[in-house]
């Protein structure tokens, strides 16, 4: 997530990305509103979404180490007013940058890679949330792939992104 973080650059910003008819700024601003309660869920602290003025890098950074702490998995923790298990939100966490990394990505042209473990987490971790997150819009319908096709081809499809999604050609 942050080898395509260093590499968006003003003139990228209003490039398409696979999710949802954003563009790379509207992205950036996605992952800059929600990585404070998202971090704040580490510490079982109940944080307000919106931007705190840290650039993408740092707040990537910062939501990887709060995440990166044993106890931020165990028990519940709080996202604004709702309960929620720990795991539950480190799975969103996990999505946020492996699907967000690889619509960034994506629209950079750059190329993303990932192990075969957190690959196996994340497919997980979707499938355990699929329709809770397409009831709530944050997924979209499931893109069939292939059962053989590579497992971060099977996460993009059962997340709602095409695994094939190349930018618009310019007109």
């Amino acid at each position: 997530m942050l080898a395509v973080v260093d590499r968006i650059g003003p003139g990228d910003l209003t490039a398409p990305t696979p999710c949802g008819g954003w563009d790379v700024a509207g992205l950036r601003e996605h992952l800059l509103e929600w990585g404070p309660p998202l971090e704040g869920a580490a510490r079982k602290e109940s944080v307000a979404p919106g931007a705190t003025g840290v650039p993408l890098r740092e707040q990537v950074e910062r939501l990887a180490e709060a995440w990166g702490k044993p106890d931020a998995w165990a028990g519940t923790t709080r996202m604004g007013t709702v309960e929620l298990p720990a795991d539950l939100v480190g799975g969103m966490v996990l999505g946020e940058f492996v699907l967000h990394g690889w619509d960034l990505a994506r629209a950079l042209g750059a190329p993303v890679t990932w192990s075969d473990e957190i690959l196996r987490q994340l497919y997980a971790e979707i499938a355990r949330s699929a329709d809770q997150g397409r009831a709530m819009g944050v997924y979209g319908a499931e893109v069939p792939v292939p059962q053989d096709a590579p497992l971060l081809a099977r996460c993009l499809g059962l997340s709602g992104r095409d695994p094939d999604w190349t930018p618009p050609a310019a007109p």
